[in-house]
């Protein structure tokens, strides 16, 4: 049933299951009519966030980022609204589950029986979970991350999710241009022809092929799918050498007045995570199968934590479930336990992780330390609805996404007891002990990163540049997205193993657009009078400051990043940025090395 045919079958409902769930006689019948209205809802969620991607399509079909850009955001808020609005709804309904838990336990196993033979089983488990966190917010109920049993039966990640392309000698022109083929786009390329000959001429290049070995490539796999996201769509796929050797094989695509073009071509392991890196906006897949689409995500990017692969393609719920599997997996089997992250002690927030963990967790202190520089503390919200806006914007890949729990319980035996004392002290507000349970009102996990100052002080030369030199990509990146780190410190900023480099720290972020740009560098000399911008409310941005407060030590190092991003230093560049923005421009984000981009001939 489309959306339009749901919206009018039910307005002309004369009664609402809400009110049927109040005026139900008995407690079985209340729970009943629950569990029904919340399939119901949950159903309405999820057809509408499955058009999506077929939106996305259609945006890059038609040279819009800006539809891209909303699209991202709408499906990150449709779950938000539709849980919100639910909770609301069936706390006024059936007001005796607040008071008994015994209720809701048996709404969720009347649920449960509802949903154990769907495919999207798991997903529908976690909505009734966000539902329940609603019903009890403020309550201190913990609720356990985790998925019913149902539905397992129905996932087979051997299900093709992908088309199949002959091997041979090397990659033929004629493969590649069925491969562009696969999303079926209605608007036209470029020139097809010229494209498929050049992608086959790099990737035979990158891989080595050159005709010789017959059985050189034993298949190519593509995903049946278009990944859309801002400006850009990618087919992604892996070939597969004789010697059962695995690439990525990735094919970013651009779409501009004269039609659509192959932009780059991708194979490296390092190149892909830094696309599917933790970034919106999250890609949109034409393809539903979201369990096979995240296990061949992981056979390419092995490395990466199954869980983020669910959230890059928008599937945040069921990869915030995946993530607390994966943490539980790796304390057990490293017999490790939290203790303070690595790097600077936070004067906003307590980081902690295990010593080889892929995770890092924060939560944010009552009260920031001593050492806080930025006047008055706003409070505690505040902070939280920072790292909340990050996690719903197009972060450009060049800030972590935040996975925020709410009411989650932990063992306390996963913690070394003196990070269990420090939370319990500097975060009571939201960290309690009940019991062996830790409970946590608010958490934050990210990705592990690898601290800039704590990673130039063991990297190699070349490393060393090339993190400076994202550093400088990574600001940009981040002023395209109207963030603005007031805190332009190198210790806010992580390293990934692939030299990439990302913002983790957001306490101080600012709209872009509400920053004063302004300057000193017109003052003469031994002028004592205090500016004039010394006086403006707000936010004051001086660019020719930046290299200062980045606090990188090696002279070298900083005179290599004026070399490359001496534009950092100007007011013209960020007050460019300004314009496009306030003018509803989406300005060029850089998602892959300019090496990566196919060499045209000039055209005479």
């Amino acid at each position: 049933m489309t959306f339009a045919k749901r919206a009018s079958s039910r307005s002309s409902e004369t009664t609402d299951p809400a009110c049927l769930i109040a005026r139900a006689e008995t407690e079985a019948e209340k729970a009943r009519l629950t569990a029904e209205l919340v399939l119901q809802d949950f159903d309405d969620y999820y057809v509408d966030s499955r058009q999506i991607p077929w939106l996305a399509q259609q945006a890059f079909e038609d040279r819009d980022p800006s539809a891209s850009l909303n699209l991202s955001r709408k499906r990150l808020s449709l779950y938000r609204h539709s849980v919100n609005d639910l909770g609301r709804r069936l706390a006024a309904a059936f007001p005796q589950m607040i008071r008994e838990e015994s209720l809701w336990r048996q709404v969720e196993e009347r649920y449960l029986s509802l949903i154990e033979d769907r495919y999207e089983a798991d997903l529908a488990f976690a909505y009734i979970h966000s539902v329940r966190r609603i019903i009890y917010q403020g309550e201190w109920t913990p609720v356990t991350y985790s998925f019913g049993e149902g539905g397992d039966a129905v996932r087979d990640l051997r299900a093709p999710i992908h088309r199949d392309f002959p091997g041979g000698a090397e990659v033929l022109p004629k493969t590649v241009a069925e491969i562009l083929t696969i999303p079926g786009f209605s608007a036209p390329f470029r020139d097809a022809a010229e494209d498929a000959a050049l992608v086959a001429r790099r990737i035979n290049g990158l891989l080595g092929l050159d005709g010789r070995l017959s059985d050189a490539i034993r298949t190519i796999q593509m995903i049946d799918a278009g990944f859309f996201r801002n400006r850009g769509a990618y087919l992604l796929g892996r070939i597969v050498l004789g010697d059962s050797m695995l690439f990525p094989f990735v094919i970013a695509l651009l779409n501009d007045v004269e039609g659509i073009y192959v932009d780059a071509v991708l194979n490296t392991e390092a190149d892909t995570h830094n696309i599917f890196s933790s970034t919106l906006a999250n890609f949109h897949v034409t393809n539903t199968r979201y369990h096979e689409l995240s296990a061949f995500l992981h056979s390419i990017m092995p490395t990466r934590p199954l869980g983020l692969h669910y959230s890059t393609i928008g599937f945040n719920h069921v990869g915030k479930v995946a993530v607390m599997s994966d943490l539980e997996a790796e304390l057990a089997t490293t017999k490790q336990v939290f203790e303070t992250a690595v790097g600077f002690r936070g004067t906003v927030a307590i980081g902690f992780s295990s010593p080889s963990s892929a995770y890092v967790l924060k939560v944010i202190r009552d009260k920031p330390t001593a050492e806080y520089k930025w006047g008055e503390f706003e409070g505690v919200d505040s902070v939280w609805r920072k790292y909340g806006q990050v996690h719903e914007i197009n972060r450009t890949g060049s800030m972590l996404d935040n996975i925020i729990y709410y009411n989650l319980k932990l063992d306390k035996y996963w913690f070394k007891a003196s990070l269990l004392e420090e939370l319990l002290s500097e975060v009571s507000e939201s960290v309690s002990l009940q019991g062996r349970d830790v409970i946590f009102k608010h958490l934050i996990v990210q990705r592990r990163m690898t601290p800039l100052p704590v990673f130039l002080e063991t990297a190699s030369r070349v490393e060393s540049e090339t993190a400076v030199i994202n550093l400088g990509h990574c600001i940009k990146n981040n002023a395209a997205a109207n963030i603005f780190n007031k805190d332009l410190d190198g210790r806010n900023y992580g390293v990934s193993k692939f030299l990439k480099v990302y913002l983790f720290d957001y306490d101080a972020l600012e709209p872009f657009t509400e920053v004063k740009i302004r300057t000193n560098t017109d003052r003469v000399d031994g002028e004592e009078d205090i500016p004039d911008w010394f006086f403006e409310d707000g936010i004051v941005f001086l660019p020719e400051e930046i290299e200062a407060g980045l606090r990188i030590h090696d002279r070298s190092l900083r005179r290599l990043f004026r070399e490359v991003h001496g534009d950092l230093l100007t007011t013209d560049y960020w007050e460019g940025i300004q314009r496009d923005l306030r003018n509803g421009k989406v300005p060029w984000i850089r998602t892959y090395p300019d090496d990566r981009r196919l060499v045209r001939k000039p055209a005479r």
